[in-house]
């Protein structure tokens, strides 16, 4: 049976909690737990990293350690200042810091070029002329051992005068690489002579021109964590093959040796967290750029108004494991949900509205309200709502042969509007097209407030605002990207965009109750009976945009009690 499990504690002792309290109390690897969060600045971060991020900045807080911010940037072709400054944010918006321990790899550049000529004097290094093909082509596959290139048996002097020449920029890209001399019938395809050099001129974003050649990221990655002193270096199970690289860079050159250590990596119902797929999704145009509130980006997520407290629980919550599982998205939802149940303040709304005409209600006249602005902590204090002759509910509160069990407003039928008064329908007006345009009702002067003096009961409560008052405002409904739960999982001939799901954005014209007209971007409100809401950048003066962050509607808690 599943069940929604509490919040684990900090402390709480997955695997890695395990074997850090186990090093610590040891002293295996010192008495100080350093972590780093090493993203390539290649992209925006994602949910993934935002699991990453919880945990090697988490750990170092609980054990009193450090946590540095390393950028791996050693593919300039792919890599940006933007994509730098936009890590920066992501870190800092989910709440950790890493104080003055900002470091790149492009700073140790001139250190791992040092040690690759060490790597090639000790005989564990060799340039390599074939081409790309005939290197896969060498490499062998999981049945058949590969083969030692021709040039893998040259001397020590010719492969250190080509791998500088190299470096001066006398070869074509592509003409040599620098590979390291392990076993090409290793089982372990990773450790056949891999590559640890190649020609690229491209201009780095840090570097500019200085270099033609580049390290290769599983060379660079395990020499930076040692130069820094990284005790743990946390990552996904894809890298668990590679690990025997990490150990054997850091054995032979006889540095310090950093530990590697996977656990699985986020997988979730109804989004991809692919590095390239995003990519395709911004470039091609499918969504509108890294920070659409549809993107499973920290930038998106942002923009659509989700707390970083609700990221930081929904972390918390999955945990930390070998096991590779794919967690339900409406969990995200309802770690959302719980965030905001208690930091946004309430408001009300209609995003398809009907008119409601209060016929004895006086035309020159309007009353304002004060409703909670949290209803369960009254401390936070009220809104002031304007109520007049004309108003607005949702069209949906409204049937003209009502169903069975419908307790809202319909011919002849009494409700409550919320905190004001209770009105009765008496008539529908239409248009030519038979289109209903107005409800023509009466209401309860006595009944200011939301009671009445006799006390009777009125089962349905809807919410409104005065059209008086009332502003549109453009909403935003956002769904779920894709159609079906894994977009990976598609016929033979299609790909995870054949399952776009083209109503994940719908625009409509709303209307607020004037309390909301002041909110800034990035302010939340939780409109009553209908979601949680975020004021976007987009908005102006003239127009405010609103972005749904989540529904009221509680699919994980439904998914649980069905469990």
């Amino acid at each position: 049976m599943t069940t929604l499990p509490e919040v684990p504690a900090t402390t709480g002792k997955d695997f890695i909690r395990a074997l850090i309290e186990q090093d610590l109390a040891t002293g295996r690897k010192g008495n100080t737990l350093h972590t780093r969060f090493p993203p390539e600045p290649n992209g925006y971060l994602h949910l993934g990293h935002a699991k990453s991020i919880c945990l090697n900045f988490g750990v170092a807080k609980e054990y009193n350690g450090l946590c540095n911010l390393r950028f791996d940037d050693t593919n300039p072709l792919k890599e940006s200042q933007e994509y730098v400054d936009s890590i920066r944010e992501d870190v800092q918006w989910l709440g950790f810091d890493w104080a003055d321990r900002e470091y790149y790899a492009s700073d140790y550049f001139e250190t791992l070029y040092a040690l690759a000529e060490k790597l090639i004097g000790m005989g564990k290094a060799y340039v390599d002329s074939l081409t790309a093909e005939e290197i896969r082509a060498y490499r062998g596959n999981l049945t058949v051992p590969g083969k030692e290139s021709p040039y893998r048996t040259r001397s020590v002097e010719e492969n250190l005068d080509l791998f500088r020449r190299m470096r001066a920029g006398e070869f074509a890209d592509g003409q040599h690489v620098l590979r390291a001399k392990i076993d090409m019938a290793s089982p372990n395809l990773v450790m056949r002579d891999p590559a640890l050099y190649r020609i690229r001129r491209t201009t780095h974003h840090r570097t500019g021109d200085t270099w033609c050649i580049y390290p290769m990221y599983d060379y660079t990655h395990c020499i930076s964590d040692s130069l820094e002193g990284i005790t743990h270096s946390f990552c996904t199970l894809e890298f668990v093959n590679n690990r025997a690289l990490y150990d054997w860079v850091l054995e032979t050159l006889d540095l310090y040796r950093s530990e590697q250590t996977e656990f699985a990596r986020l997988s979730i119902t109804r989004t991809v967290l692919s590095k390239r797929k995003l990519i395709q999704l911004v470039e091609e145009g499918h969504v509108k750029g890294w920070d659409d509130p549809r993107m499973p980006t920290l930038s998106g997520m942002r923009r659509r108004g989700v707390p970083p407290e609700a990221l930081r629980d929904f972390c918390a919550r999955i945990g930390i494991s070998r096991a590779e599982n794919e967690v339900e998205f409406s969990m995200l939802e309802f770690c959302i949900r719980e965030a905001l149940n208690h930091t946004a303040p309430r408001g009300m709304a209609v995003l398809d509205p009907i008119k409601v005409v209060v016929e004895n209600y006086p035309e020159d006249q309007e009353e304002w309200f004060d409703l909670p602005l949290a209803p369960d902590a009254p401390e936070k204090g009220v809104r002031r709502v304007p109520f007049s002759r004309e108003l607005y509910i949702e069209r949906d509160d409204f049937m003209e042969i009502p169903a069975k069990k419908f307790h809202r407003l319909a011919p002849g039928q009494e409700v409550r509007l919320r905190c004001a008064y209770y009105i009765t329908c008496k008539d529908v007006q239409k248009d030519a097209q038979g289109n209903i345009t107005a409800l023509i009702c009466t209401y309860d002067p006595e009944s200011r407030g939301g009671g009445t003096p006799d006390n009777r009961k009125v089962k349905g409560t809807l919410h409104w605002v005065s059209a008086r008052h009332a502003k549109p405002v453009e909403v935003r409904l956002y769904d779920h990207l894709f159609l079906q739960d894994n977009p990976e999982d598609v016929e033979e001939g299609k790909t995870f965009l054949d399952v776009l799901n083209p109503d994940s954005l719908r625009v409509v014209t709303g209307y607020t109750d004037a309390s909301i007209l002041g909110m800034t971007p990035g302010e939340r409100v939780q409109f009553e009976r209908i979601g949680y809401f975020c004021v976007d950048k987009d908005s102006t003066d003239g127009t405010m945009v609103l972005n749904r962050t989540a529904t009221l509607k509680d699919t994980w808690a439904k998914i649980v009690a069905k469990s």
